[in-house]
């Protein structure tokens, strides 16, 4: 026993020494070299100290050194992780795990203005006609599958895709200042799981989770067969001006089975996308009612069906006129996708969830949840069944359905519960076991990444804490994987963290994958209060080039352009009942200071912040009036409210940007009704 204390006190005193090393004598971020540190024998004895007051294993150690970033060096890796029903995204930095910006997306969002009638809000233009529906703003939304926009299907870092689930909506998030461009609104459907992208972000897919009838009509449940359908959205996407086109975007009329989660074909199987689906039991519910309960009556047959769907081909029709209009969007009908034979099924384990190609576009691998194995189809012997129309029959609406042993080439037994499949550069695929709180680890059978253990393998399992969804590793759904960090994104955090009520924060949990067989290692906790990441990416941060600040002044960040309203000189100009000002401000200064308005005016700030430092931003909000603004170096931002109320109202600077910060503001006067003189002829 005193052997192996001794043992783990010599590990500790090498981790500690080489942590020292590399500490004090490395190079910081910005080049400059720290002082080594004087007396490595006391910083070693408080080390330990330490160690020994917070009772740390050795494997402590390890784990803070694999994920601790001094100050003064960045990330490597940053992942964008979806808000769940909390609206936004978040962008973490991996390995550190911290925090580095809330991205606001559907939801109102006050400390960047977002929601508030400022310039993260695209209200009231065409970006954000998608921010109403039927009539009413949505100030919220259930954000579920970030996806970052790809070049030849690596991720190229420019603009970032989220869906909200709650209401059928797509956002563009560009990355070069990480803020919200575009909401669009599907017209045909209200639900949608996930966004995903064609391998050269050409389109922005969204497939329908619930069937409904076609563009937010009513029919009766007991028409479910003849009048419900699902839907699968292609969102065309113009690159150079970082906006979807509704109008040179179209639909694909699907049955109406539960499509869930999309992945696009990539390298040899670019081209074509593939969605799972359930309940293609066709059930309707109504527990009420005596009939079976949805999760029962979705979950009776063996298998459902893979959708195997020609896009490019279904392309070509929409430009042959090969659609009917629907609510503005063009619509291929499911008799013309069957007629162009764009669709094909392909039996799935039941009660399927998720869908990913490998990075070879060879393999599509499926989970279904209540099926202990993930199952594996190669997309060349899919092509070959097509070809060979090797059909085990149709579906009830004349779909082909491909004969499972025609294109399955394996199963693998992972364990209970699988969900979501991810990918690395050493041929390791990475299935996530919802019942068993763990991820499984095994072999692909891919000539391209092929592991040192025999094909279609798994080779070992790592606990989380706990109930796994999704997962992801870096760049671990693209051509060309990272590797070395897997991040779980668990559901429950029992225990986890100090008790901070019954609403627990959920978890993100990192894992190191660089060693090989069954040698993943946990790292680390990372609490999230703050809505539910469903899904995240991961990217290398050498391929975020955000600006640090806008390049130049008067920028308008919505349409990445020069603002019309920018100035550089204060003024105020009133036009009959809308008073404008066009105000300026700098460390730590507003100009005008005084402005004098009259109860019922529309005013409108027109601000534009002068600084060209980095990180110099300037925050505007008025007393009583509900408006904010964060206001980045070189932009300008509008405020436009109604001056309804009469008073004094300090408006003030929200960022503490210099010394004399507090001093940096000014007086709106709202002059009641009952001084303003009466027109004249009155």
């Amino acid at each position: 026993m005193a052997r192996l204390q001794k043992s783990w006190f010599v590990v500790l005193i090498l981790l500690v020494v080489i942590f020292t090393i590399g500490l004090h004598l490395g190079r910081s971020k910005k080049g400059t070299v720290t002082e080594p540190l004087a007396d490595t024998a006391n910083f070693s004895e408080s080390a330990m100290s330490i160690v020994k007051e917070r009772g740390l294993h050795p494997d402590d150690i390890t784990s803070a050194l694999s994920t601790f970033v001094p100050t003064g060096k960045y990330d490597d890796h940053v992942m964008f992780a979806s808000g769940g029903h909390g609206g936004q995204v978040f962008a973490i930095g991996l390995p550190s795990m911290r925090l580095l910006r809330t991205i606001a997306v559907f939801t109102p969002e006050p400390w960047q203005g977002y929601g508030f009638g400022v310039k993260e809000s695209p209200f009231g233009s065409p970006e954000g006609e998608g921010v109403f529906r039927n009539g009413k703003l949505v100030n919220w939304g259930d954000s579920h599958h970030p996806a970052l926009s790809e070049t030849n299907g690596d991720y190229d870092g420019e603009f970032l895709f989220i869906n909200d689930k709650a209401n059928g909506r797509i956002a563009v998030i560009d990355l070069r200042d990480f803020e919200t461009k575009q909401i669009v609104a599907n017209p045909l459907f209200g639900n949608d799981h996930g966004a995903a992208v064609t391998p050269n972000t050409d389109y922005v897919i969204e497939g329908s989770q619930y069937a409904t009838p076609v563009g937010h009509h009513y029919a009766q449940l007991s028409d479910y067969q003849e009048k419900y359908r699902g839907m699968l959205t292609f969102w065309k996407f113009n690159r150079a001006i970082g906006r979807i086109e509704p109008k040179n975007s179209f639909a694909i009329e699907l049955p109406p089975y539960w499509q869930d989660l999309v992945d696009p074909g990539k390298l040899v199987s670019d081209g074509w996308v593939f969605v799972n689906s359930f309940n293609t039991e066709m059930a309707t519910g109504g527990v009420e009612e005596g009939n079976p309960p949805f999760e029962a009556g979705v979950s009776q047959r063996d298998m459902d069906y893979l959708h195997v769907i020609n896009w490019k081909k279904a392309e070509q029709v929409i430009r042959n006129g090969g659609f009917k209009e629907i609510e503005g969007m063009r619509v291929i009908s499911l008799e013309t996708v069957l007629k162009e034979e764009l669709l094909y099924f392909i039996p799935e384990p039941k009660s399927p969830h998720g869908v990913d190609v490998s990075p070879s576009g060879k393999h599509i691998v499926i989970s279904g949840k209540l099926d202990p194995h993930v199952t594996i189809y190669d997309f060349n012997h899919i092509m070959d069944a097509i070809a060979k129309k090797e059909f085990e029959g149709q579906d009830p609406y004349g779909v082909p359905v491909i004969k499972f042993d025609a294109v399955k080439i394996a199963q693998v037994e992972v364990g209970l519960g699988p969900l979501h499949t991810q990918f690395d550069n050493q041929g390791y695929a990475y299935t996530s076991l919802f019942l068993e709180s763990s991820v499984a680890r095994w072999t692909l059978g891919d000539d391209a990444y092929q592991a040192p253990e025999n094909p279609w393998t798994l080779v070992g399992k790592i606990p989380i804490h706990y109930n796994v969804g999704h997962i992801s590793t870096a760049a671990g759904d693209t051509v060309h994987p990272d590797g070395g960090y897997l991040v779980s994104l668990n559901k429950w955090s029992v225990d986890r963290f100090p008790n901070v009520g019954p609403l627990l924060p959920q978890n993100l949990q990192l894992i190191d994958i660089k060693k090989p067989g069954d040698q993943m290692k946990l790292l680390y906790d990372m609490p999230i209060g703050n809505g539910e990441p469903h899904y995240a990416q991961i990217i290398s941060m050498d391929k975020i080039k955000a600006w640090e600040v806008y390049p130049e002044v008067g920028w308008d960040p919505l349409h990445q352009q020069k603002s019309e309203k920018s100035t550089l000189e204060s003024k105020v100009v009133r036009t009959g009942n809308t008073v404008e000002i066009f105000t300026t401000v700098i460390r730590s200064h507003f100009d005008p200071e005084h402005v004098q308005v009259k109860q019922g005016d529309r005013v409108i700030f027109h601000i534009t912040n002068l600084e060209r430092t980095y990180d110099a931003t300037h925050g505007f909000t008025v007393s009583d009036y509900n408006v904010a603004a964060s206001i980045e170096p070189g932009e300008t931002a509008s405020i436009d409210f109604i001056a309804d109320k009469p008073g004094v109202y300090p408006y003030y600077c929200l960022e503490f940007c210099s010394a004399l910060h507090l001093e940096m503001m000014g007086y709106l006067l709202v002059e009641p009704q009952e001084m303003q003189a009466p027109a004249v002829g009155q």
